[in-house]
């Protein structure tokens, strides 16, 4: 499971190389069609089934809020997910009348916004003509409300875009996979091998490829492995994507290959073409790259024949073809202009380049392939790609999802985007550094950018410069608000427990946050737990940031996550809570001139940061 509004773009970059090359080649989302064939009039008849057999007792008020509107649940699940795959927009009316769709505990979030004058509670978000976001708004609540049911009577790890994540995420043994995988199926279970088979049937494929780009998809990846071999043992199956290149480097346990034959590391164009070769009878098993394998022994082999890898400007154009795409479910989860473009809308996926240009942040994987290897293309050679994309999907949306695409490059794109009148919307991934000039800012906008996000991180000079982000808080602020006076909506990537990082560090860096907010520098921001990798600067040399690192877990499979220890002592847990909370406020425009220690549910210590800091900071120049 990834995203439901837009296709994960692993798929349709190794499709368009493999085309390229002559190889054919076809893509399937079977994470988009499982959630449909659950949210579907017939599955949902399953989950009532589910329901029903389950005690009174063991039933969560999602489920016996869903048991006591069932029947309306069956009748407008079909019209629910129309509508919010744009197939049904007039449906919007019934929705918003709050009269049509069933609503269960989620809904309660709504109880939160009160019109003193008695009107629509929700009107500050969608005022007098905003009804079809106000109805989308509405239908997601609706899902989420299911996956809640999903989860509580069906199958407890469900989540949409999570599903059974604990059981991959840095696990050192591959036992709790294993023994999910040999443990009675689950109705999910039975409707992913059902897809599965249709699949085959449909393709009649030789090999198969499965992406997994995050915890929450290898639980999913593996059963579908497993109903490949059971019944289609001659079919080659192949693992990759992301969970794979920082998690399983040094895959030990054999017992991933009774599912897969081979599992490859970072880019997979170079990998995949060697090892196509090897299964045509082309090249010998000791010449694949960056590929392990189970040895006649029984042990696993890594093979790596150094080759070179394919240049980001030769890999051809991701290709979309045979994804359902008027089949993905545009949501609105939070009322926040900018949080919005993760989950609604269907947009194009591209990288400006391969990697990130400054590859020095030293919580980063910056050891990694898909970090320490930068690689551009030429503006003229990603705007052939962008209008080949909009003649094949006739959608002019596009997210730039690079690590940080390069000022420079954005640039020359966007100079080459407004000569070729080429018309699109976009946004990306960038670092806040000086180079985005007020110009450079209105430049952007012009060629169609319409939103930014970027780290912050920890908004403290002194941390900022022990992980080596390049920038200061004050520097920040000033690009952020050419973004937004350029038009151009700003997202801040926003971290907390950092090595070192203190409790008077936590405040001011959220007093920092509150000021950015009330000088329109950002709209909307995320706060995440930092978390040392073994692929990390910190990971590697823990010393140069004063902490230690607990010793690993013995294990074989998964290695990503490491735990340490901080001599501060700083319970950073407790902290997290209220800075979710206020971020979570400001978005929405509340609170912005409390005292930031009002969110702590506990005494902290007044900020040390001027009140008009950023203020000032906004007056003077780079």
């Amino acid at each position: 499971m990834t995203q439901l509004n837009t296709p994960y773009p692993s798929t349709a970059y190794l499709t368009g190389f493999l085309r390229s090359r002559g190889v054919t080649a076809f893509q399937e989302d079977l994470a988009l069609a499982l959630v449909l064939r659950l949210l579907s009039p017939e599955g949902l008849k399953a989950v009532v089934d589910k329901v029903d057999a389950l005690p009174a007792k063991k039933q969560s008020p999602a489920v016996q809020s869903f048991a006591a509107q069932k029947d309306r649940y069956l009748a407008t699940i079909g019209p629910a997910i129309a509508f919010l795959q744009g197939r049904d927009s007039t449906l919007a009316h019934r929705i918003v009348g709050r009269n049509y769709l069933p609503e269960g505990p989620r809904f309660a979030t709504l109880d939160v916004y009160v019109d003193d004058e008695g009107g629509d509670p929700l009107g500050w978000a969608f005022g007098a003509l905003g009804l079809t976001d106000k109805a989308k708004h509405l239908a997601t609540l609706y899902l989420n409300d299911l996956a809640d049911v999903l989860r509580d009577a069906v199958d407890e790890r469900f989540e949409f875009v999570r599903y059974a994540e604990s059981l991959a995420g840095s696990q050192p043994t591959f036992d709790p996979l294993a023994q999910a995988l040999a443990a009675p199926p689950t109705l999910v279970d039975e409707l992913l091998e059902q897809l599965t088979h249709e699949a085959i049937a449909q393709h009649q494929p030789s090999v198969v490829l499965l992406s997994v780009p995050f915890p929450g998809s290898v639980y999913a990846a593996f059963r579908i492995a497993q109903a490949i071999k059971a019944h289609y043992p001659h079919i080659a199956t192949v693992l990759g994507g992301g969970f794979v290149n920082t998690e399983l480097r040094e895959l030990a346990d054999p017992r991933v290959f009774d599912h897969f034959d081979y599992v490859t590391l970072d880019a997979g164009e170079r990998p995949l073409l060697a090892l196509l070769e090897h299964l045509r009878g082309e090249r010998g098993r000791q010449r694949l790259v960056r590929t392990f394998v189970r040895g006649e022994d029984g042990a696993v082999q890594y093979i790596n024949m150094m080759e070179a890898d394919i240049a980001f400007a030769e890999v051809g154009t991701p290709t979309w073809d045979g994804l359902p795409l008027d089949r993905y479910l545009s949501l609105l989860d939070m009322l926040n202009p900018m949080h919005r473009l993760w989950s609604d809308g269907r947009w194009n996926k591209l990288t400006v380049a391969h990697g990130c240009y400054w590859k020095k942040c030293s919580f980063c994987d910056v050891s990694l392939d898909y970090i320490s290897r930068y690689e551009g293309a030429s503006a003229a050679v990603l705007a052939d790609r962008i209008e080949q994309i909009v003649r094949e999907t006739g959608q002019t949306g596009f997210h730039f999802v690079d690590e940080a695409a390069p000022p420079k490059a954005l640039k020359a794109l966007a100079t080459e985007l407004i000569a070729r009148n080429a018309g699109i919307s976009w946004w990306g991934n960038v670092r806040f550094e000086k180079t985005f000039t007020p110009d450079l800012a209105e430049l952007l906008a012009d060629s169609g950018c319409i939103a930014i996000s970027g780290g912050l991180e920890v908004a403290s000079d002194r941390l900022l410069t022990l992980m080596k982000k390049g920038v200061s808080v004050d520097q920040v602020a000033r690009v952020t608000r050419a973004f937004t006076d350029a038009g151009i909506l700003v997202h801040a990537y926003l971290m907390y427990g950092f090595p070192t990082q203190t409790v008077q560090d936590t405040v001011d860096a959220l007093e920092y946050v509150r000021q950015l907010f009330a000088n329109g520098c950002i709209q909307s921001g995320f706060f995440h737990r930092f978390a040392c990798t073994v692929h990390s600067p910190v990971g590697k040399n823990p010393e140069e940031y004063g902490v230690t690192l607990a010793p690993l877990p013995p294990g074989d499979f998964a290695k990503n996550d490491v735990a340490f220890i901080d001599p501060t002592g700083v319970d950073h847990d407790a902290l997290g809570g209220a800075l979710k909370k206020a971020i979570y406020n400001y978005m929405h425009g509340i609170g912005l001139e409390e005292d930031v220690r009002t969110w702590f549910p506990f005494k902290v210590p007044k900020t040390t940061v001027r009140r008009d800091r950023i203020e000032r900071a906004l007056q003077q120049r780079g």
